[in-house]
């Protein structure tokens, strides 16, 4: 509860309330804002400006408890909006090369496998299972319903275990053990 009572400090004014938050939720901050951007300076821009946003509208934080949802949704819509900006120029050097092999998905460890998955299914796993928001709150950050977050989440589930169940047949070989 913690959290709760720097950010009603916070939203009171409390600079270095607001500080010791922001450096509390760094690096999920920065790890969200890496899943969708993918470019260093890309998340660099993102991460400023949701601080500054962040900071400047503490004062409107209606719930200190939903401080955590509050800054993630300024940071989506900040990556939202480079992605944007970014979708109408592209740069060959900016195209991400494709696998090689096939084989390589089968060699990828979980944080690697959500790294794969579509952006709508990345950033719910991310906030529910990494960041443990409710169910409630991840449909809170990305404006959409409860049942939208639990199907997002549902396709991700079955996207990931497509993808790591040959690594797991693979890897252990128990196929020719008999029981």
């Amino acid at each position: 509860m913690e959290s709760t009572n720097l950010a009603a400090k916070a939203a009171a004014g409390d600079s270095d309330a607001f500080l010791q938050l922001v450096k509390q939720l760094e690096n999920s901050l920065h790890y969200m804002a890496k899943s969708m951007l993918r470019q260093d300076e890309d998340v660099a821009d993102a991460l400023q400006e949701t601080i500054l946003k962040a900071y400047k509208a503490v004062h409107t934080l209606r719930e200190p408890n939903y401080f955590k949802t509050w800054i993630f949704r300024i940071l989506i819509n900040e990556c939202n909006t480079i992605l944007a900006q970014r979708s109408r120029t592209l740069n060959y050097e900016q195209v991400e090369p494709s696998a090689s092999h096939p084989d390589e998905y089968d060699k990828v460890d979980l944080r690697e496998a959500v790294e794969r998955l579509e952006e709508a299914q990345r950033v719910v796993v991310i906030l529910h299972y990494f960041e443990d928001l409710p169910l409630r709150q991840v449909a809170r950050v990305l404006d959409i319903s409860e049942s939208a977050v639990k199907m997002r989440l549902s396709r991700a589930r079955e996207s990931l275990l497509k993808r790591l169940s040959n690594f797991r047949e693979g890897s252990v070989g128990y196929e020719g053990i008999a029981y």
